[in-house]
């Protein structure tokens, strides 16, 4: 008979638990705990590795650093340089990278191409497939032109029938994409796909098999209602690479982002436009960006900001209306609102521009979502322009972080943003006081240097208004 446990497994953090209790004793939830029968399958000797480590049945043995290879193999690079610089230079032999995002945001689809781009240069890849029939991949393969003879289609999610194939792919496979580890089960663990423990349970098979043969796996991942990926939180400890998907199924322009990266930065992202005949990569992004941005309209401003090395100029926008109700309403898209209640008090005390009776709302073009605080001041002048309606000047753009006492700080990185506003036509820049770094200037854009908050209010929209700064009181 084969042998069964039973375990309590938390469906909110994945811990384990041998006995119920009504708390969980990792994460401190409450009624989170979930009881599973796990069965030992009988498997055939060396049909799989027991760890990401080592094969079945080896000896570990601690090894000096000095005696290890980096980047013996090389990665794997992409047609798309959006693709490589998220993933930080090309797919690494062995590693395993977890995709999230939306339903119908198009994970399926830009994998799709990934798998073309490695099938055309004659790597082996295997898409297996939980969610639709071969039929429907190769309806969706032909409409983005992926017809390839490398790029093997498996309909399976018995885990075991999966590896049973890709032991049997000569040449060994590439590459291997599951899509997606919730429609995945191991018939050793008595739980149906999707649960916490099945989830868990084919993620480390999968991770121990990359891991023993150098075999680069992506998998998909479900999202909550939150946002959050579906299962338990230990898979995205367990994989390399965590990335995230994002867009506006409405808008046709997507956002790879990366959260977690053993193998590079996770400060870049990959901009991509989806159109009827799948995804292209958008390799200037400034420009896509601000190709219908309305510059002569009050409440738009033009902010360069930084996404891991590459500077974006992004379309910042913002709206005044009279409030309807006694709370006036505060909304904010791709701006993080509780920075828009400190700016919008900052305005008022240290610019003399009080919107507090009224509704404020803000939005960054283009489905960006800025974390940076370099923006501040671009968002600060929106909010003033709307105010006052008087347009920013044609050809302007803002950076700057503002304090609560209205100074306006440097920010890092001011000679890639002032190089890409010039390369895009810019003239002029609302910038803060250089200093020393005055060998900052690229040719043909005026940088015109504030103090503070009400020094830039005067640069932009030309009134009398008094430093707040110096003055330490609201400016009148």
């Amino acid at each position: 008979m084969p042998k069964t446990t039973t375990t309590f497994v938390c469906r909110e953090c994945g811990g384990e638990s041998l006995r119920w209790a009504g708390q969980c004793p990792h994460c401190r939830a409450w009624n989170t705990l979930e009881e599973f029968t796990v069965r030992a399958a009988p498997r055939s000797a060396g049909a799989r590795p027991t760890t990401g480590l080592k094969p079945l049945g080896a000896t570990a043995r601690a090894v000096p650093v000095t005696e290890l290879t980096a980047g013996e193999n090389g990665r794997l690079r992409l047609e798309w340089d959006e693709l490589n610089r998220v993933l930080g230079g090309g797919l690494v032999p062995g590693s395993v990278t977890l995709i999230a995002g939306e339903p119908g945001v198009g994970k399926s689809t830009l994998l799709m191409h990934l798998a073309d781009q490695l099938a055309r240069k004659g790597h082996p890849v295997v898409y297996a497939t939980g969610e639709e029939s071969a039929d429907q991949v190769r309806l969706r393969a032909g409409r983005l032109g992926a017809l390839s003879e490398r790029l093997l289609i498996l309909a399976e999610n018995d885990l075991e029938a999966i590896e049973a194939a890709i032991a049997g792919v000569d040449p060994p496979p590439r590459a291997l994409i599951v899509d997606s580890i919730q429609t995945i089960y191991d018939p050793g663990v008595d739980s149906s796909a999707g649960s916490v423990t099945q989830v868990r349970a084919c993620a480390a098979q999968l991770i121990a098999r990359a891991k023993a043969v150098g075999l680069p796996t992506i998998l998909v991942g479900h999202v909550t209602k939150e946002g959050a990926i579906a299962g338990p939180r230990v898979l995205e400890h367990m994989v390399d690479t965590v990335l995230y998907l994002e867009g506006e199924r409405r808008l046709d322009l997507r956002i790879l982002r990366a959260n977690k990266n053993r193998f590079g930065s996770t400060d870049e992202i990959g901009v991509f436009q989806m159109a009827a005949e799948g995804m292209a990569e958008v390799a200037d992004p400034s420009g896509l960006l601000l190709e219908q941005a309305a510059t002569e309209v009050a409440g738009t401003v033009v902010v360069p900001i930084i996404e891991g090395t590459r500077p974006l100029l992004i379309e910042m926008q913002t709206l005044i209306g009279e409030a309807v109700v006694t709370m006036p309403r505060r909304s904010a898209n791709g701006v993080d609102p509780n920075r828009l209640n400190m700016l919008l008090a900052v305005l008022a005390q240290r610019g003399g521009v009080s919107i507090g009776a009224r509704d404020v709302y803000a939005n960054v073009a283009g489905g960006i979502r800025i974390t940076e605080t370099a923006a501040d001041l671009g968002l600060a002048l929106s909010l003033a322009s709307n105010h006052l309606t008087k347009p920013m000047a044609d050809g302007c753009v803002v950076i700057g972080e503002l304090g609560l006492t209205g100074e306006v700080r440097r920010v890092a990185h001011l000679d890639r943003r002032l190089a890409e506003a010039a390369r895009r036509g810019f003239t002029r820049a609302i910038i803060p006081r250089l200093g020393r770094s005055a060998s900052v200037r690229p040719a043909g854009l005026e940088l015109l240097e504030v103090r503070d908050l009400a020094d830039a209010l005067n640069t932009a929209f030309p009134r009398h208004i008094r430093s707040a700064t110096s003055l330490g009181a609201p400016a009148g």
